[in-house]
């Protein structure tokens, strides 16, 4: 009779990750870093995205943008402005007149970012849907249909 102890059963390995289907590369990784962070937290903040929408069509005077984008405040209004400025999307021109005005533009390098807005937007619009009814699930399972988030 034999009296060693039994082999233990190896582990269980991973299935293999499934291959890319032939003639397809893999997709590159997709990496953020802090200065993309940065530079994209300035440029797509909450009112940025509205004061590109009113220079793509023309230029603009402070009060134009304010009362095109009437939720937002002065100071948010020129604190978004300075920020697109100084990462050169937006060009501040003095209008020389009495009393003095000041004219804001979108630059070339600002009308770049028009694609991937669009590109953006586009994505939001066709799954707009799912993401409600991600939101109504989490909550259901989270609150019991109430959400607590703010805003809601």
């Amino acid at each position: 009779m034999d009296t060693a102890a039994p082999t233990p059963e190896p582990a269980p390995q991973p299935a293999p990750a499934p291959e890319p289907p032939q003639g397809s590369e893999p997709e590159p990784e997709l990496r953020t870093t802090p200065t993309h962070r940065e530079l994209l937290d300035q440029v797509l903040d909450k009112w940025s995205l509205s004061v590109l929408g009113e220079l793509c069509e023309r230029p603009c005077r402070f009060n134009e943008l304010r009362r095109a984008v009437p939720q937002v405040t002065q100071k948010s209004l020129t604190a978004t402005l300075r920020r697109l400025e100084r990462n050169g999307v937006v060009e501040r021109e003095v209008v020389p007149s009495r009393p003095v005005a000041v004219r804001y533009r979108i630059t070339p390098l600002g009308k770049t970012l028009r694609p991937p807005v669009e590109a953006l937007l586009a994505w939001a619009d066709a799954h707009l849907p799912a993401v409600h009814r991600a939101r109504e699930a989490y909550d259901e399972r989270e609150f019991g249909g109430t959400s607590e988030e703010p805003g809601r």
